[in-house]
């Protein structure tokens, strides 16, 4: 808990006020782990988000988009938090099982009972986020104000549809995974440490190629050349995508913190634009 304090402190110090969380991560712990921590703070100057989707519980109705685990779950989330509202509350991925009118009219009345103050989407494909915001606008509902789909030098597919619709929709879009899943921070270039995502995480194998890790070497050299860390330089391209209204980064300490958020005050020119670019072409 005191490390955990640590880094908030570190962040708030630094002019970091968002905060990410989700029901699903550690089943309801890290809301309640934070929640704790950001009691030390006013809650006007910090903006705190959740997720609904995953399932939380055994029971049937423990997950998805329908009106009842949504109602449920951010009563939970909320109790969880020691909060009385979220300001951002994100359906964490799409439900093809609740009709997609279901799901929108019981985030549209979450605001309306102050329990959330703003919607969004993750992971949300763009053709279902155009008939989303169709239908608030038909009917004077909320419409979802932000998406949160995975961004990083590594994983550009995202522009291909989701930049474009984002910015006709006037939908912020804060982004994660920036350093996939810590490759693009060069840990694993010799070897897989003990206790990282890439002993445990089925989900980086796919991606802990050699012809990946040999991209990474390459982008690691830039990033010295520049006198930066890699983890700086791919922040810090993400950050200055004029579609990208945030970042979100995880730390493990309040070092890794500042590396992390240093990123802010880093402009990249053109040229190195290219060539990180050319180097993870889409």
């Amino acid at each position: 808990m005191d490390t955990t304090r640590e880094i908030i402190r570190e962040a708030v110090d630094r002019g970091v006020n968002s905060v990410d969380l989700a029901d699903v991560y550690a089943k309801g712990e890290a809301e309640r782990f934070i929640g704790q921590a950001l009691r030390d703070y006013r809650r006007c100057d910090l903006v705190i988000s959740s997720k609904v989707f995953w399932p939380v519980t055994n029971s049937p109705n423990g997950h998805g988009l329908g009106r009842k685990h949504i109602m449920e779950s951010i009563d939970q989330s909320l109790k969880n938090l020691g909060t009385d509202y979220v300001d951002l509350y994100y359906c964490h991925r799409s439900d093809s099982e609740v009709p997609i009118e279901e799901t929108v009219c019981a985030m549209d009345d979450l605001i309306h009972q102050g329990k959330v103050l703003y919607w969004g989407t993750s992971m949300w494909h763009p053709k279902l986020m155009r008939r989303v915001h169709r239908f608030t606008r038909r009917h004077g509902l909320y419409a979802p104000i932000v998406e949160q789909p995975e961004y990083s030098l590594l994983h550009r597919w995202m522009e291909k549809r989701v930049l474009s619709t984002a910015r006709k929709l006037h939908v912020g879009l804060m982004v994660w995974g920036p350093l996939a899943g810590g490759i693009l921070s060069g840990k694993y270039q010799n070897g897989t440490p003990d206790g990282s995502r890439g002993s445990c995480t089925t989900a980086l194998h796919k991606d802990l190629t050699a012809k990946t890790l040999e991209k990474v070497g390459k982008f690691c050299k830039l990033a010295e050349t520049l006198a930066l860390r890699p983890a700086q330089l791919a922040i810090a391209w993400l950050l200055q995508r004029p579609e990208v209204t945030s970042v979100i980064t995880g730390a493990t300490s309040p070092q890794q913190l500042a590396c992390n958020v240093g990123a802010v005050d880093i402009k990249i020119n053109p040229e190195v634009d290219k060539q990180l670019r050319a180097l993870f072409p889409i």
